[in-house]
């Protein structure tokens, strides 16, 4: 459909409306946003004179919702400047102005009657053809366009977000029977290929999928805690990254979730009728719930809930646990479960079940119950929220964060494990399941393929085609590979260097993988595509390694290694095929390097990317200072500029500043406007950087040649040393901070040359590895190194 989507007005500016707005702002439309007119004065107000006819007193409520939006932690904005793209108003004098928008999102109250009253008012100014949705999450969406006209019906459906809107990927849509057919579509591929979500088309049923799923799930949990004589963070031990949850976990969640939230869609469940007995008893409240309710305990916006800080007798802040039999807040102190000490070796959570299911522990004992009621409650949600397996799982995974869907567990135990364990924990699970192999498959050509009730068939995921998983074609895709990387075909004359190593560290594994994949490349292929689709891209170089070189004072290995390093980061600028580099999540260190060497950068929005080395006590010595000061040399036009941005450079890597996403890396200088691309759907990255890399090399690739870079010597190196004095007398820095941004401005400006030069890469890259081994002698750095790989985080000494 050939519809164009450039300016949205969100009615209702909470937390979630706030929240849309911002996502849409980050993608790059315009957003009015609009909320009710006071009904009173503040006191600031009053004392200012101001009546309610003034602008600012009617458009308050809108505008301190804006103001906490740009304030947010995690922000909402993929970058402060966004922010301009939303302007703010009120119902009573804006709303007129939804004539020229062309989306209206309504976020108001939970409430039939009010949002019936705003679709009221939406009809007076709408445009016909301008499309309408709800962001609603408990009523049902056919009760929402009553009285509505055939047009409004036309273009309307429910466009369920999850909070936080930026980093919780799932949009539900929940068409009505009214809805075209080719909008139900478009809000489904806008909200894949622009929003970057996860689009899973519901069913008009009571809490949709995600959360009828996921809050049966808690409240399964919070009716067996007291049987199993558990307490709420051993809970939370359990259900949390080591079945590949969030860290919240459980309780936590309904903390942060708000139990009052958490409540309002079990009794929406419960009060639906919809339920058979033995599922619908899962919906009532425990005892210990409806007393923390009645006490308003509703979790973080209460100050506590399910937990609560709570300052000891020495006045440092302790979170306490409720203990769920005296309603009493307590330090709950560490469990251990001989269940979990099994599963240690298992990298992957989906590998681990089979594991935790088998425990003779209260752990195992958990594990069975718990998974044994949610295998037979999803069986029997199909067909009645959603007619295909997959789109259940996508919703867990995308509104939940849960790393693996309900139906990839059950797979992941056995199909008929699985219906031993529900039957154990006094569940039967649906007919349809009882003849099932396996729910899903990966057939020849890579794709995943889904157990269909309706047919008895296998059928392809739709949509597959705009992505590639990694997942699937290792096993008939891979090339080669050793212990740390490995080397699929991405078909089409276009090759994929993974790295899997821990952490997706960078050792000489990985550096031996590079090099291979480039050969391979230049010698059989077209192109090279970095990326890997686990947690992070890659937190840097091998720290363990280098400490251990350090303390042994194995200088020259180490110099070989650091060598080796940029060598291979060279190799990746200049080889004779075109390299992307396809980067996500952490992108830290020598993960940063390799990035910013790349012949062109794919980027999930989503990326954290920073020279960090200054936290453990070094520089970037992977040709990520050589490659700084080399692209600040392009903008040195006058003395003006080029000590600024200098200036700006070397405080971004010498406080290790971190991007806190791909957009804010282009304005620190890591991204290039000119060549490189963000994309916001993660799951299509490794599909856009095969498509560029296969773009440029039938557009004729030639092979770079190494560049010359201005540096500026001596005067420039001055600024910077007066600048650290003042930083270390003023206690801002220690004296070991101001030895490392010493040296890193001395490589910043070329070293003790007399005036500006024009040098070599290689002139740099030779003085940055000087430097980066000088300081891995020093005492200090070694602490911060050790201090990282223990605590993991970096030591200020």
């Amino acid at each position: 459909m050939n519809r164009r989507i450039k300016h949205v007005t969100v009615l209702g500016s909470g937390i979630m409306g706030s929240g849309i707005a911002a996502h849409f702002a980050n993608i790059g439309v315009q957003v009015l946003l609009l909320d009710i007119v006071p009904f009173e004065l503040t006191e600031t107000e009053q004392k200012k004179g101001l009546t309610k006819e003034d602008k600012i007193v009617r458009n308050r409520i809108a505008a301190e919702n804006f103001v906490k939006l740009t304030k947010s932690s995690p922000a909402l904005l993929y970058s402060p400047k966004f922010a301009e793209r939303i302007t703010v108003g009120n119902f009573d004098d804006d709303l007129e102005k939804i004539k020229k928008t062309d989306w209206i999102i309504e976020v108001v109250v939970e409430r039939l009657d009010i949002k019936k009253s705003v679709y009221e008012k939406i009809e007076q100014f709408r445009k016909p053809g301008t499309l309408v949705s709800s962001n609603t999450s408990g009523i049902p969406i056919h009760f929402l366009i009553e009285g509505r006209s055939d047009d409004f019906k036309k273009y309307f459906a429910g466009t369920h977000f999850f909070n936080p809107v930026r980093y919780l990927p799932l949009l539900e849509v929940i068409p009505t029977p009214e809805t075209d057919p080719k909008i139900i579509q478009f809000y489904m591929d806008y909200g894949a290929k622009f929003l970057g979500k996860t689009t899973v088309l519901a069913k008009d049923t009571p809490a949709f999928i995600a959360n009828r799923i996921g809050v049966f799930s808690m409240m399964n949990l919070l009716h067996e805690i007291k049987g199993l004589g558990l307490n709420v963070s051993d809970i939370d031990k359990l259900t949390g990254p080591i079945i590949g949850r969030p860290k919240s976990a459980t309780f936590r969640t309904a903390d942060v979730v708000g139990l009052d939230t958490l409540v309002m869609v079990a009794d929406g469940v419960r009060n639906s009728k919809m339920e058979a007995n033995d599922f619908n008893d899962v919906f009532k409240l425990p005892d210990y719930v409806q007393k923390m309710v009645e006490n308003k305990w509703l979790g973080s916006k209460s100050e506590q809930g399910f937990y609560k800080k709570i300052k000891n007798a020495e006045g440092k802040s302790e979170i306490h646990g409720l203990n769920l039999d005296t309603m009493e807040y307590e330090l709950q102190g560490k469990s251990n479960f001989p269940t979990l000490e099994l599963t240690k070796s298992i990298d992957k959570p989906i590998d681990r079940f089979k594991v935790l299911i088998g425990g003779k522990d209260k752990a195992g004992e958990l594990y069975r119950k718990s998974l044994g009621a949610l295998f037979a409650y999803v069986s029997h949600k199909v067909p009645e929220i959603s007619d295909e397996v997959y789109k259940i799982d996508d919703a867990m995974r995308a509104g939940f964060g849960w790393e693996n869907g309900p139906f990839e567990i059950w797979d992941a135990v056995g199909v008929q494990k699985g219906i031993e364990l529900a039957k154990d924990a006094d569940y039967e699970v649906s007919d349809w399941v009882k003849n099932v192999e396996s729910f899903y498959k990966v057939n020849d050509e890579g794709q995943s393929i889904y157990f269909d009730k309706n047919s008895g068939n296998y059928n392809s995921i739709p949509g597959q085609e705009s992505f590639i998983i990694l997942d699937n074609i290792r096993k008939n895709k891979t090339l080669w590979k050793n212990s740390g990387s490995s080397i699929q075909d991405l078909g089409d004359g276009i090759i994929n260097f993974e790295i899997h190593s821990k952490m997706n560290s960078l050792g000489g594994e990985v550096l031996d993988g590079l090099n291979r994949a480039i050969d391979l490349a230049e010698k059989e292929y077209d192109g090279l595509v970095v990326g890997n689709q686990g947690a992070n891209f890659s937190v840097g170089a091998n720290l363990a390694m280098i400490l251990m070189m350090a303390i042994d004072q194995d200088w020259d290995d180490l110099n070989m290694a650091i060598a080796y390093f940029q060598k291979s980061m060279m190799r990746v600028r200049y080889s004779s095929i075109p390299v992307i580099v396809a980067p996500h999540g952490m992108t830290l260190g020598g993960g940063c390097e390799m990035t910013m060497h790349a012949d062109r950068v794919v980027a999930a929005a989503e990326t954290y990317i920073g020279l960090v080395e200054t936290g453990v006590g070094v520089i970037p010595g992977g040709g990520g200072t050589k490659e700084m000061a080399l692209r600040v040399s392009r903008e040195f036009h006058s003395d003006d500029v080029k000590n600024n941005r200098l200036r700006d450079m070397f405080m971004n890597i010498a406080m290790g500043k971190v991007a806190t996403s791909a957009y804010e890396a282009y304005d620190m200088g890591i991204l290039e406007n000119h060549k490189d691309i963000v994309v916001v759907n993660k799951n299509r990255q490794i599909k856009t950087a095969k498509m560029l890399a296969l773009s440029l090399a039938e557009h004729g690739y030639t092979q770079p040649i190494e560049q010359k870079v201005k540096v500026l010597g001596r005067d420039a190196l001055g600024m910077f040393l007066v600048g650290t004095d003042q930083m270390l007398t003023g206690n801002y820095i220690s004296a070991h901070d101001k030895l490392i941004a010493d040296k890193l401005a001395n490589v910043l400006v070329g070293g003790n040359l007399s005036e500006p030069t024009i040098v070599t890469e290689q002139y740099l890259l030779n003085l940055e590895r000087e430097t980066f081994l000088q300081l891995c002698g020093e005492r200090k750095t070694l602490e911060r190194i050790q201090f990282m790989l223990t605590k993991g985080k970096p030591l200020r000494n």
